[in-house]
């Protein structure tokens, strides 16, 4: 975002597009779907909305002109870390017309002080518009979790934005076609100040061993065939970690998934239907990712390593914010938004590819690596520690690329989601790796 950017007008075009979406996604459900915990795994969608008008009240009015960190702003009901999503249907929540009011309050004082803002400002929240941006991307991250919830209800297909039910065309499974990484220096991560999260920056120079990654997603055919040979049951291609789990959830295929007469089939938002083995697997967590892999004879990519394959191009030397280059993420480049519900199938995206030959590394399902959410060297937290900081060690690991629910302005090359290992409820796949030396 540029100094341009922080007009007026620009800025309410934008908030008001993220807010249309976060309305539309709670306007089909009763008042009981919104005030009521479909899942532990996650909040009352009354909690979200709440959250996002609380998050905006306190950076865009408490803290817009960098006063304070924000991070005390936080605390109370909406305090992510003192209230585990297991517990926030315990919390005092307001009923859904209360919350859709403080939306509607907040927002109008927020408009009002943007008339205020001067476009040429160089405080660090101000500068680049990066307070503004964080702002958006914390609504557009709310609209994805929205949708898991509405994953995790029961009842009948969720009716919502219009989005397309159908398969959008016919697609090929695609089988062990990888690319090759001949090794290297490149550049990881970002210096951006205006748009990217503090734990995707400093830009880091690092050197990777030759490795390949699978041009595709691994899709449901080949996990199909992982199941039919038995690989839930065989524990040698399981981690330690991965056995405990698979007991623990009586694991047997994808969350989702279930037989029907020989057959398996699949649930997204209520709706029914069966898998459709072209489309790349979802709804797996860390544990089955790592299963198959080790089956196959490969492993999950490094971070380093997804991100050389989904941007670094070894001729110029330079790494695109995306994998067709540095033009924004938008649904006509890659399967984003929810503007189809699920996967796409293979083909559907034919510019979603990068230099190194990667198709779908943005859009589709969020791609588990196997590496631990840690900082980059020079990390320095901004604009307060909870964002990132207190993730980081081994709990969690990190997924790369976005999915199908995933707005356009919350995703790029660079972008950083992480997880517990155990997690399916996010719309999840994977892709593979193996070393490759020359």
């Amino acid at each position: 975002m540029t100094a341009a950017a922080l007009q007026p007008g620009l800025l309410r075009d934008r908030l008001a597009e993220a807010r249309d979406r976060t309305l539309e996604l709670a306007a089909p459900l009763s008042d009981s779907d919104v005030t009521r915990q479909h899942d532990p795994l996650m909040s009352p969608i009354v909690w979200d909305l709440g959250h996002i008008a609380h998050f905006e009240e306190v950076w865009l009015l408490e803290n817009i002109d960098g006063a304070g960190s924000g991070a005390e702003g936080l605390r109370g009901i909406y305090d992510a870390f003192r209230h585990p999503r297991a517990t926030r249907d315990r919390l005092p929540l307001p009923d859904r017309a209360t919350c859709l009011d403080y939306l509607d309050d907040v927002r109008r004082a927020v408009l009002r002080k943007l008339e205020g803002i001067d476009p040429r400002a160089d405080t660090p929240l101000l500068r680049g518009g990066y307070v503004f941006n964080m702002v958006l991307q914390h609504e557009y991250q709310h609209n994805e979790t929205i949708l898991q919830t509405l994953q995790l209800m029961d009842g009948a297909p969720y009716e919502g934005l219009g989005m397309d039910w159908g398969r959008g065309g016919p697609g090929e499974t695609r089988r062990g076609d990888m690319v090759h990484f001949p090794g290297g220096d490149v550049l990881v991560g970002t210096d951006d100040l205006s748009q990217a999260y503090d734990n995707e920056r400093p830009r880091t120079r690092l050197r990777v061993e030759p490795f390949r990654i699978d041009r595709h997603p691994v899709d449901n055919a080949a996990f199909m065939d992982f199941i039919a040979a038995g690989g839930y049951r065989t524990d040698a291609h399981w981690s330690e970690a991965g056995l405990a789990w698979r007991a623990g959830e009586r694991a047997e295929a994808p969350l989702f998934w279930f037989r029907r007469d020989g057959v398996w089939w699949t649930r997204t938002l209520g709706r029914e239907a069966p898998v459709d083995s072209a489309l790349p697997v979802c709804h797996v967590s860390w544990y089955e990712a790592d299963a198959f892999a080790r089956r196959a004879g490969k492993r999950l990519p490094t971070e380093a390593e997804w991100e050389v394959a989904a941007g670094w191009d070894p001729a110029g030397e330079r790494a695109s914010q995306y994998p067709w280059g540095d033009e924004p993420a938008t649904p006509s480049r890659a399967n984003l938004d929810a503007v189809r519900l699920g996967p796409a199938p293979p083909g559907s995206h034919p510019a979603n590819v990068s230099p190194l030959g990667c198709y779908g590394m943005i859009g589709d399902v969020w791609e588990w690596t196997s590496s631990h959410f840690l900082p980059y060297p020079g990390f320095e937290a901004f604009p307060y520690p909870e964002y990132s900081e207190v993730f980081f060690g081994d709990e969690y690991r990190v997924l790369r690329g976005g999915s199908w629910a995933t707005r356009p302005g919350a995703v790029r090359n660079t972008f950083r989601n992480w997880d517990y290992p155990q997690r399916r409820q996010i719309f999840s796949g994977f892709r593979c790796a193996s070393d490759a030396r020359n």
